[in-house]
């Protein structure tokens, strides 16, 4: 494969309440949800991020803004299919693979991973074995340790359709 490039992307948003906790598309129980003008899944956003970065596009801002009202409570699977459009446009359609991290203390993350990792792959036409999602605490360290919020961050791999 010629062309192969690398992207990286991070994202975060501080707990909200009223809101409901979405995390690489799947509703998770918890008594806050993330604070954002879309769904603020943090896992989406990193890897939405990461895989533009890797094609040599703007970050999700500038596809998505955030003062753009039709993007108020977006579901960003819809986005990350949206970013997926735009890859195959731009002629880097091979997703070899992304990597990616959550960053939490709460909730528990490691029995919705799979889930996670079906609807990701299903919206990008990969295989489940081509994304890793993993999950860690801060150690109770920064805003994520003091349980104000959630962060993600993911890398990609994709190569060129020529």
């Amino acid at each position: 494969m010629s062309n192969i490039r690398v992207g990286h992307g991070f994202d975060v948003h501080k707990f909200a309440e009223n809101r409901a906790l979405i995390i690489g598309g799947v509703t998770l129980a918890h008594e806050f949800g993330l604070d954002g003008p879309s769904d603020a899944d943090v896992l989406t956003h990193a890897i939405m991020d990461a895989l533009l970065g890797a094609a040599g596009l703007s970050d999700i801002g500038t596809y998505f803004p955030p003062s753009d009202k039709k993007f108020k409570d977006a579901n960003s699977l819809e986005l990350l299919q949206e970013v997926h459009r735009l890859l195959c446009e731009n002629g880097f359609s091979k997703i070899i693979n992304i990597d990616s991290v959550i960053m939490a203390e709460e909730p528990k993350m490691k029995e919705h991973i799979p889930q996670m990792k079906k609807l990701l792959a299903h919206i990008l036409g990969i295989e489940t074995t081509q994304i890793g999602i993993k999950a860690t605490t801060t150690e109770l360290l920064g805003f994520v340790g003091r349980k104000e919020g959630i962060a993600a961050s993911a890398v990609c791999m994709i190569a060129s359709d020529v």
